[in-house]
Formats: C-alpha cells, sequence, structure tokens
C-alpha cells in the first residue's frame, strides 16, 4: 500500500473541523505526504527535507511585504514540501494574493483552514497514520536520516506544537530509541560543518544513542547516557568533548533530564544548549580560557548569566546596567582612570568560592599580588568581599558587568551571535 497521500491527509477528521479550502495545487493531492509539522519560523523551510505538510496559522505573513511572501512559497517549494496549510480569519484576515499566485504558478498545495483546529490535533492524528503505515510492513516513503533527524532536532530546539506520541514516533524513525532510565543531554557545537565531532564524543562515551544534525555553521545533538552509568552524566559529556572536539568549536553542553520525563524536557535541554552557546559567543569567559583546543562549557557554567538575560539581552540591559552602577560603582570609576583588572578579579575569585590559590592560579598572578587586589577592591567599596550577604550581589553585578560589555561589543561588529532557532531569540 502507497504512503499516506496529502487527499487523505484532508480526509481527517480534525483536518475537515479545520474547513480546508484548496486554493492552489489541485494537481498535487497525491503528492505522499511524510510528515506534518507546525511552525511559524521563516527559516523553516530549511528544516524541511522533501514530503512534508506545514501548517501555519499566518503570523509571520502578517506584516510581511510581496516579495517575501512569495519568496517564502518559493522556498517551501524547493525543499519538496507537499503542502502548506494556513489557518485564516485570526492572525491572517485572508489568504495574500501573492501567496496564491505563487503556489499556483510552483503548483504547491495551498490550503487555507476557515476554523481554528489546535495544529496538535492535526498533527498528532496525520502522524499517527502515517507512523502506523509505516510501522505494518507497507511500503512507505521513508525520510532521510540526516534531513529527518535534524527537522526533529528544530522542532524539540523552538518548542514547536508537539505531543510525545508524536516525538517518540520521528526519534524512533531516526533510531533513537533510549532505554529504560536514559539520560539526555543537548548539545551545541559552534563552528563546525559536519557532525564528526559529536560521532567522535558518542564513541567515547560507550556507544549510547544520539539524534544530531549539522545546520549552517552549527550542529545541534541530543545524547542519550545509560541509566545505569555512575557518576555526573554532565561533567562525562564534557570531558569526552575535550577530546573529540577540533581546536577552535565551542561546545555547549545542556543539563541531563531523564528521558521519560516527556518530550518538553528534551526540548529544555537543547534549549539550554543553544542559549549557552550564543551566551558563550557573546559574552567574555568569567576565566581564562585553555590556549589550545576546543572551548567545552555547560549551561551550569552560564547558569547566572541565562537567568540575568532572561528575555533576552537588549529587554534586560537598562536593568543590568543598574545593577552594576549599584553594586560595582567605585570600582568602575576607579578603573576608567587606573588600568587594573579589579571586577574581572572580583568575580572569578567569588566564583572559585573565595580561594586565593586557586584565583591567583586562573588569573596568573602571585598571592601577593591577588591580595593587594583584594584589599584595593574592599578599600573602594568600603565592605568586606567574605561577608556571605554581600556574595550574591557581587557576583551577579560583575556577571551582569560581563555580559552587557560582551554584547556590547558584538553588536559593534565584533563576534557575532549563532544562528537561532526561531523562539530561542527570545531566551
Amino acid at each position: 500500500m502507497p504512503a499516506l497521500t496529502l487527499r487523505e491527509v484532508l480526509a481527517l477528521d480534525p483536518v475537515r473541523a479545520g474547513e480546508p479550502e484548496l486554493l492552489a495545487g489541485a494537481g498535487g493531492l497525491d503528492r505522499p505526504v511524510r510528515w506534518v509539522h507546525s511552525s511559524e519560523v521563516y527559516e523553516g523551510a530549511n528544516f524541511l527535507d522533501g514530503g512534508e505538510l506545514l501548517l501555519t496559522n499566518g503570523f509571520g505573513l502578517t506584516d510581511a511585504g510581496d516579495e517575501v511572501r512569495r519568496r517564502y512559497v518559493r522556498e517551501l517549494s524547493a525543499r519538496g514540501a507537499a503542502g502548506l496549510a494556513v489557518e485564516v480569519g485570526r492572525s491572517l484576515p485572508r489568504m495574500p494574493d501573492e501567496v496564491i499566485d505563487e503556489a499556483r504558478r510552483l503548483g504547491l498545495p495551498l490550503l487555507a483552514l476557515h476554523r481554528v483546529v489546535p495544529f496538535v490535533r492535526i498533527t498528532e492524528a496525520a502522524n499517527r497514520a502515517i507512523v502506523a503505515r509505516g510501522l505494518s510492513g507497507r511500503s512507505v516513503a521513508r525520510p532521510r536520516g540526516e534531513d529527518h533527524t535534524a527537522a526533529l532536532l528544530a522542532d524539540l530546539a523552538d518548542r514547536a506544537a508537539l505531543n510525545q506520541p508524536e516525538v517518540e514516533a520521528r526519534a524512533a524513525l531516526a533510531g533513537f530509541q533510549p532505554g529504560p532510565g536514559a539520560r539526555l543531554i543537548g548539545v551545541s557545537v559552534h563552528g563546525a560543518r559536519e557532525t564528526g565531532a559529536v560521532d567522535r564524543a558518542v564513541r567515547l562515551l560507550g556507544g549510547g544513542g544520539v539524534l544530531r544534525a549539522a545546520f549552517p555553521g552549527d550542529v545541534l545533538a541530543l545524547l542519550a547516557l545509560p541509566g545505569g552509568r555512575s557518576g555526573d552524566p554532565v561533567r562525562a559529556v564534557q570531558e569526552v568533548f575535550r577530546t573529540a572536539a577540533e581546536p577552535g568549536l565551542t561546545v555547549a553542553v545542556g543539563h541531563a533530564v531523564a528521558a521519560g520525563g516527556g518530550w518538553l524536557r528534551w526540548s529544555e535541554t537543547l534549549r539550554a544548549a543553544r542559549t549557552t552557546l550564543e551566551l558563550a559567543l557573546t559574552v567574555p569567559p568569567a576565566e581564562p580560557a585553555a590556549p589550545d583546543g576546543p572551548l567545552v562549557t555547560s549551561s551550569r557554567a552560564f547558569a547566572l548569566e541565562r537567568e540575568l538575560t532572561r528575555g533576552g539581552v537588549d529587554a534586560n540591559r537598562e536593568r543590568l546596567a543598574r545593577m552594576v552602577q549599584h553594586a560595582l560603582g567605585p570600582l568602575l570609576e576607579w578603573e576608567a582612570a587606573h588600568p587594573s583588572d579589579l571586577v574581572r578579579t572580583l568575580e572569578v575569585h567569588l566564583r572559585n568560592g573565595c580561594s586565593p590559590t586557586r584565583t591567583a592560579a586562573l588569573l596568573h598572578i602571585g598571592r601577593q599580588s591577588l591580595y593587594q587586589r583584594l584589599e584595593r577592591i574592599e578599600s573602594l567599596l568600603g565592605l568586606e568581599i567574605g561577608d556571605p550577604d554581600l556574595l550574591g550581589e557581587l557576583l551577579a553585578a560583575a556577571c551582569a558587568h560581563r555580559v552587557v560589555r560582551g554584547t556590547g561589543a558584538a553588536e559593534a561588529g565584533m563576534p557575532q551571535q549563532p544562528r537561532r532557532f526561531g523562539v530561542l531569540s527570545a531566551l
């Protein structure tokens, strides 16, 4: 029996409830549908590998220009999409003429959904039918592994409208079936054009399951570690990437989540890795990095930075600047008039438990020089650094100063931020 067709998808009850109207591409109704996605991300076409029906509420088309709308349709057609279904009447009052015209010109099936139906109902019904047909042993259009995996990872990283059966089915099609008790860790690698570093890391970890795909400039992966494995899973993943990744790469590791905790947990660790990667590329490091080898960090190492920038750096810039001025104003005035490194010294000292030995080693200075800096800091601020009541405020302010300074430099044309997946730009 052939794969599920677009015509058969349109006959499913949740789709019919949306009152679909075919506006273009009637000749493509018998195309096989490999999967059904929902996305509002303009570059979502880059994550398709052919045969998908794409659902959108049309919000991204409301304020777009004519040419942008036409290009959107052209990109979907070029990627081999089975069709485009757009909800009209809410975000988008009516289907734009240029979208209809471009779809007709390209023969791309274009559907207007006139009633609001949660996309999760449509994707669940359609994808269950697709998977059921494929798993029944009858012929089905199989996905190309890397492209299918890329689409799934992108959906998880964007926290698209998904459900657990859909995620598990798509993961199984990609060969990813974490065992009982497995721990999952998201990883994002910047500067790699292929997945070699991830593959080497997986081998060093003992061959655990992995979903991985290369995107322009980055590699995104979800690693599975067996449930019976002892030790800190995040630390283990970091250590293998220090060996597996080439010099010059930046690797961000998310937190460990239970494989059985649901797809939102899978999404959380991937999003944590992506947000950490963005900060690692745009914010100066708190401590000196190793001179050779890759930069390997984790979401736990950037936990404070991620909290300070929740909602985006721009949305928090004024608040962070006030925090810095309130806590560290005298230090900043001193540094403006005298070459020194007092703010950085303070942050490294606080991050390392106020250990003089470790702080001096990380800053590559003698202990006596460190003591002189600490005395200067306490004199300028009029307080004792070791006061427990002040540790949180001082560390947060020093971190905020580094975040604001680093992102300001990036906007001035220094390091560019990594490519984002849709809603990640709002983190």
